[in-house]
This record gives C-alpha cells, sequence and structure tokens, in this order.
C-alpha cells in the first residue's frame, strides 16, 4: 500500500517565501521586514505568497523544503520521480532487503482482471523462486536481483524545494500522467497542503 509521510519542511514555510518576497522590494532590514508581517499578520503573508506565484517570482519558493517518507511504490514509479533532478534521494537498497510477493505493486489494470491477474501472480511467484535458487547456490544477492521484476515494491526519501515540488505536482497530477505516479503526487499534495495550503492552493508550472 503507498503510503506518503512529510517527515520534515521548513519551519513556517510560508512567511520565509513571504520574507523573500520583500526582500525583493524592500530596503528594509531583515527586523523590519520581519516585524512588518508580524504586524499585518497571516493574511499579508498569504497575500505576498499568492503575489509571488501570480507574478511568477519562483525562485522565492527555493528558499522552502520538503522531505518526503515515501513507502509502497513500484521501481518503475521510482525510475519516473528520479527523473525530477532537482531533488535529493536515499532509496532502500536491494543489495540488503529480500523480495516477497506481498511486496510486488500489482496495476489496477491487471487485478480487476482475473485471467491478468493469475499471470502476474504466476511470473512473480516464477521470478521469486528463481531468485532463491540463485541465491542458495551461493550468487550473490546483488546480482541475484537481476531478475527481479520492475513491479517489485520499493522505499525511499525524497527532499524537494517548493519551486521543484510545485513543477512535479504540475507535471504528475495531469491525467496524461501514469496511474501510479499520479497516485504519488496526489499524496504529496495531501501532506504539503497541511503545513503550506496558500502555497498549494493551486499548482502552477514553475
Amino acid at each position: 500500500m503507498m503510503r506518503v509521510k512529510l517527515i520534515w519542511h521548513t519551519p513556517s514555510p510560508e512567511r520565509v517565501i513571504a520574507v523573500a518576497m520583500r526582500r525583493c522590494y524592500s530596503t528594509s532590514t531583515i527586523e523590519e521586514i520581519e516585524k512588518e508581517l508580524d504586524e499585518k499578520g497571516n493574511e499579508y503573508i498569504r497575500y505576498l505568497v499568492r503575489k509571488a506565484l501570480d507574478d511568477k517570482t519562483f525562485s522565492v519558493l527555493e528558499h522552502v523544503v520538503f522531505t518526503f517518507e515515501i513507502e509502497g511504490i513500484s521501481r518503475v514509479c521510482s525510475h519516473q520521480l528520479v527523473r525530477h533532478r532537482l531533488a535529493s534521494y536515499n532509496q532502500e537498497s536491494q543489495r540488503f532487503t529480500l523480495a516477497h510477493k506481498e511486496e510486488m505493486i500489482m496495476p489496477p489494470s491487471i487485478q480487476s482482471n482475473p485471467e491478468a491477474s493469475k499471470i502476474f501472480n504466476e511470473v512473480i511467484k516464477f521470478t521469486i523462486g528463481k531468485m532463491e535458487e540463485l541465491l542458495r547456490i551461493g550468487i550473490p544477492k546483488e546480482d541475484a536481483r537481476f531478475i527481479l521484476p520492475q513491479c517489485i515494491a520499493t522505499k525511499l526519501i525524497m527532499t524537494m524545494n517548493a519551486r521543484s515540488l510545485m513543477h512535479f505536482l504540475s507535471l504528475r497530477l495531469s491525467t496524461k500522467a501514469q496511474w501510479e505516479i499520479r497516485e504519488l503526487a496526489n499524496k504529496i499534495l495531501e501532506e504539503v497542503r497541511k503545513v503550506a495550503p496558500t502555497l498549494f492552493e493551486k499548482i502552477v508550472e514553475c
């Protein structure tokens, strides 16, 4: 089962963006800018965040960072994910973890089709069995894993700044995106909206 957890983010992310916006257009000291934000309150911060998006001042988004724990996605999905290069990733290593049948991701189109589901499960059972045979005869795990299917589930940590994340979401929330990474994008969006609702109230192409 796919799971996304926001495990860390820049404290007060929308305030940081607001500070950066005021820095662009103000000669005041940072202390004066912070005092201004305190006095004008959250509505002013939200105004500045929306202005950054409307004016396409996307550089201010790069000061805000989000770190996620992502579990239960296939290697197919993770291969798509790492194409988003302005990010940092640490992925579960197949050199040190065992593959099990219950850790496979079955596409809905296959799961809903009894004949296709049967074929899928037969292939998984055969492949896992052959990998275990390779391990029994002394093949190193790092080599035996070469026969594993792309549907094997994986876990990873991902860190992106807000601008890169906005770009990721603009691409992967599209109905043209592959179903699994679109589901992942929706779960990521749910997480970031908890801490930066104004920033992610609408998704823009950065």
